[in-house]
């Protein structure tokens, strides 16, 4: 699986970005998909993750209420709409793809649970 992400950018506090995050290969159905982020200096963390089905998810709860994921398996995309953005939320965010969707938050909220990863897009939001 290869992934594309796309869609970040510079933002005022209040706003809100949607990204994107293309995927090739035939397993994309079947991969629960996640977002992470980065900020400098930091630790990847997990932002929110979404079964092959597209039926559950669950979020980081520094992003409940504001963050939405979804996917087009037509598409063979994923997305992630980030409403009320705050300045803690620049990052790099990264798409990544696992072979097993985890209810676990134990195991999904883990980069070593995730098998292929996205090159990252900046989101920046200002104060």
């Amino acid at each position: 699986v290869q992934l594309q992400a796309s869609g970040g950018g510079l933002v005022q506090a209040g706003g809100s970005l949607r990204l994107s995050c293309a995927a090739s290969g035939r397993t994309f159905t079947s991969s629960a998909m996640g977002w992470f982020r980065q900020a400098p200096g930091q630790e990847r963390e997990f932002v929110v993750v979404i079964s092959g089905s597209g039926r559950f998810s669950y979020n980081a709860d520094s992003v409940k209420g504001r963050f939405t994921i979804s996917r087009d398996n037509a598409k063979s995309t994923v997305y992630l709409q980030m409403n009320m953005l705050k300045p803690e939320d620049t990052a790099v965010y990264y798409c990544a793809a696992a072979g097993r969707f985890y209810t676990d938050r134990a195991y999904y909220s883990q980069v070593g649970q995730y098998d292929f990863w996205g090159q990252g897009t900046q989101v920046t939001v200002s104060s």
